[in-house]
């Protein structure tokens, strides 16, 4: 019996066929492109491999200048985050004889605050939907106090969506706002390619509006405009604008004026906005960083239905959390009916992970003036924010100063995003390879010095040739990653004149 088994198992299996092949798979998942960590990257974890086993490269190590993943290149976690973490992770210290001998007592308070709002006050169990009350709270104290608006009814917790860092909430948003291949969002270029993925792999199109690199990123109004008549025309129906401020790949600032032709051409133009905002603290330049909530609110009341999705993280600024997973979306204008679907579409995921919800509390509730964390706090805040402007301006310098190369100064963010002037002779090459000539440019560096940069058609950017990169290895670091790649492309120029 056990054999005849045997038998018929055999010769159903050889009768089929597999369900999933790269034929069967989705096209929209096919086509879905991420060049953050694309190509570049997976040749880059072989090297990584390969010096690991004993291979000879010319380099010891990769250094990843492809993502803003800060802790990864030597950023060191904030000390108050992490006690609160570690007692909210292990509750029992609390009850440790000399525990106020090792943790200042506003952790230890703060602990107390976050645990009695929980109902089972453990990080093992799920929370609301949304995310915690507390937390939540504490976001909307936060954007009170960062925009200056004295106004109840400027925010509410009932607004705030906690999430996975902020591109869960950005995908949850588009679910919302896509119904089929005529919808079309407006996604800025350059852009970061989260947006150029997820739209797709939704059913919508599109829609695409350029930043003008001679006036420093800055949007086109005209250009914007034009590009929305034409997606009327083609059958397309603009229902968002994403705008990223400050910016990712280009690392601008929007003044108020850009903010204030955006809500307008957006409110005229039946649009709602997506603001992502989560480099917000990273501010090198003499433009200071506004929301679009702030700016919209003082526009007044002829804009009271403009509807407004702001995005927030853990994972940027000079927290670095990206492997806690916090963010969070607020809601402005959005009618109750879109509310409750929006939280049945993020119901589905049960809710976000709670330490990263813990964290998110640290990030907008930090330790105030005269309480034990606070000089701790502000020190190691203002060292790395410090070192992040001193890198941003040396990297902006020395590309500069190189033949062949124009970079705008980085206002914000975590990245430069520099042009490149490539020789006739390697953009032929490069075709003849079947490669982007930014894209072999990338490969060449990775190769030749073990860095690791984001090629600029990776970001949607067709005209001229770009690349990105970080600005995140430290000091030290950081001057040997510029150094080599002076000399390579320095070389590389004279190899392919």
């Amino acid at each position: 019996m056990i054999g005849r088994a045997r038998k018929l198992f055999t010769r159903n299996e050889s009768k089929r066929r597999r369900v999933l092949t790269k034929s069967t798979i989705p096209l929209s998942v096919q086509k879905a492109k991420y060049a953050v960590r694309g190509r570049l990257v997976i040749r880059a974890n072989e090297i990584e491999k390969a010096l690991n086993q004993g291979s000879e490269f010319p380099f010891q190590k990769v250094i990843y200048c492809n993502i803003g993943n800060p802790q990864e290149l030597g950023q060191p976690p904030l000390t108050f985050p992490r006690q609160v973490l570690s007692l909210m992770e292990y509750p029992d210290m609390l009850n440790y004889k000399y525990i106020s001998d090792i943790f200042p007592e506003d952790v230890i308070e703060r602990v107390h605050q976050i645990r009695k709002s929980m109902d089972y006050q453990s990080v093992g169990a799920y929370t609301h939907s949304q995310g915690l009350q507390f937390v939540r709270e504490s976001v909307s104290d936060f954007i009170k106090k960062r925009d200056d608006i004295d106004d109840p009814d400027y925010t509410s917790p009932d607004m705030i969506f906690l999430s996975n860092g902020a591109s869960p909430s950005i995908k949850t948003v588009l679910t919302l706002l896509i119904r089929d291949s005529n919808d079309g969002i407006f996604i800025p270029i350059p852009q970061y390619p989260l947006y150029s993925a997820t739209i797709p792999l939704l059913g919508g199109s599109e829609l695409r509006y350029d930043l003008d690199e001679n006036a420093q990123w800055g949007l086109n109004e005209e250009q914007l405009i034009s590009s929305i008549k034409k997606a009327n025309e083609d059958g397309i129906t603009p229902r968002a604008l994403v705008v990223i401020n400050p910016g990712n790949p280009t690392g601008q600032c929007l003044t108020r004026e850009n903010i204030q032709n955006i809500i307008r051409i957006c409110y005229e133009n039946n649009m709602v906005i997506l603001a992502d905002e989560v480099y917000q603290e990273n501010i090198y330049g003499d433009v200071p960083f506004l929301s679009f909530k702030k700016v919209l609110y003082e526009m007044g009341s002829d804009f009271n239905d403009m509807e407004l999705f702001s995005f927030h993280s853990l994972s940027k600024g000079f927290f670095g959390e990206c492997g806690q997973r916090g963010g969070y979306v607020e809601l402005t204008n959005i009618n109750k009916e879109t509310q409750a679907e929006m939280y049945k579409l993020v119901s589905i995921n049960l809710c976000p992970n709670v330490s990263g919800q813990i964290v998110m509390n640290t990030m907008v509730n930090p330790p105030e003036i005269g309480t034990p964390s606070y000089v701790t706090y502000i020190n190691e805040r203002n060292i790395i924010l410090d070192s992040l402007k001193r890198r941003a301006i040396k990297a902006v310098e020395v590309l500069n100063s190189l033949p062949g190369i124009k970079c705008n100064p980085a206002q914000g963010a975590m990245y430069t995003f520099p042009e490149i002037q490539l020789p006739e002779k390697q953009i032929k090459e490069a075709k003849e390879k079947g490669l982007e000539p930014d894209v072999l440019y990338c490969l060449d560096l990775l190769e030749a010095t073990g860095i690791c940069v984001v090629p600029g058609s990776g970001f949607g950017r067709d005209k001229g040739y770009f690349f990105r990169t970080t600005f995140l290895p430290r000091d030290d670091d950081f001057e040997v990653v510029l150094d080599k790649f002076s000399t390579f492309h320095c070389e590389y120029l004279e190899k392919y004149k």
